[in-house]
């Protein structure tokens, strides 16, 4: 399963996220096999960020993919504290020199602070002309955001957003935006941070696919064509637990199901955040 970009390159629907990596030496090791079997399985989307262990996310992630660089669709975000035309260069060059590369294949904005998102993109346009970004993008940003920021010149490759079984709120306009646009959305937390995996619905759903809970939400959140997955798994084992999701078809009593444990928004509201 891919997503295809704006720019016309796919990328692998299911990837892995970082957040909360690298925050303990004594899982290193087995969060870096973590990522290395990932890309075993296909998983070659990885998205982390600066902010992220205040760049010990960035390291691990450079460690993991040492040797292995050109299999990888990498991902990492500037802090909008950062994002002014000057300082995005130099957060990138920084993300870029802990991650032992010499490109990002997506640089996003983390999330809309009080710069202007005109000097983001600035910063974003000087990176792509030196060939240290492929692509860009942006983070947490509603309908909205959007709507200014693609007013803008320059081509917006995804919007990374907060979107799961219970959070919907995307549904209602901005979903439907991007797919109208042909702008993804890459969906982070898809399993809210494992606190959808005690749900009877989830479970249900998931005995009759001889799957788990968080296999069903993932395969939730992928049953769109035009959204990214990016879970986070700090075992070999989790990955590949991860990984059989994209062999699930979700049917519609399943949906339906699904559904009636996790309506669908009824009209709009703000997005969310973790």
């Amino acid at each position: 399963m891919t997503v295809l970009l704006p720019s016309g390159e796919t990328v692998p629907a299911l990837g892995m996220g970082t957040w909360m990596m690298a925050e303990d030496p004594g899982r290193r090791s087995a969060e870096i096999a973590a990522l290395r079997t990932g890309l075993d399985l296909g998983l070659t989307l990885i998205d982390t960020a600066e902010m992220y262990g205040s760049g010990a996310s960035e390291t691990l992630v450079g460690e993991a993919v040492a040797g292995r660089r050109d299999e990888v669709f990498l991902v990492s975000k500037v802090l909008p504290s950062h994002a002014s035309a000057a300082a995005t260069v130099r957060a990138c060059e920084a993300s870029l020199r802990r991650l032992g590369t010499d490109r990002l294949d997506l640089y996003l904005l983390h999330w809309r602070g009080a710069v202007p998102l005109a000097e983001t993109l600035e910063g974003f346009s000087a990176l792509l002309d030196t060939g240290k970004i492929r692509h860009w993008g942006v983070s947490n940003l509603d309908l909205d955001d959007m709507h200014e920021l693609t007013a803008l010149p320059g081509r917006c490759q995804t919007n990374q957003i907060l979107y799961n079984l219970t959070r919907r709120g995307p549904e209602h306009d901005l979903l439907p935006w991007h797919a109208s646009t042909g702008i993804p959305v890459m969906a982070y937390s898809p399993v809210e941070q494992g606190r959808l995996l005690n749900s009877t619905a989830l479970a249900s759903v998931a005995a009759r696919h001889g799957a788990t809970p968080a296999q069903i939400a993932l395969a939730w959140v992928l049953r769109l064509p035009h959204v990214n997955a990016i879970p986070k798994a700090g075992s070999p084992d989790h990955v590949r637990e991860n990984a059989r999701s994209l062999e699930l078809r979700l049917s519609p009593e399943d949906l339906a199901d699904l559904d009636r444990a996790f309506p669908p928004p009824a009209g709009p509201s703000p997005l969310a955040m973790l």
